[in-house]
């Protein structure tokens, strides 16, 4: 997994999507960067910036905006999840 793209995850204390997302990942063995936008302004204004989304979680894998737990959890069912985390096109 040296190659594997960079897990940012945007997020907030008390967003459950957010610890579903997280418990998800955990479970394949992945890590992430969190950036909690509900103690930094300047962190939500960034996301929001980059996603044109004001929900948390915000998920970007590697330079890519898979969007929230939902859109993660989609991308999961169509097989398209894993080449993304793998660092491969998906």
């Amino acid at each position: 997994m040296s190659n594997s793209p960079v897990i940012t995850i945007y997020s907030t204390a008390v967003c459950p999507y957010c610890v579903m997302a997280k418990n998800f990942l955990k479970s394949k063995g992945y890590s992430w960067t969190e950036v909690r936008v509900d103690t930094d302004p300047a962190e939500r204004e960034k996301m929001v910036a980059l996603t044109k989304r004001t929900s948390v979680p915000q998920i970007f894998i590697g330079d890519v905006h898979v969007g929230g737990y939902d859109d993660m959890m989609a991308l999961q069912r169509d097989g398209k999840l894993e080449p993304l985390l793998e660092g491969k096109a998906a």
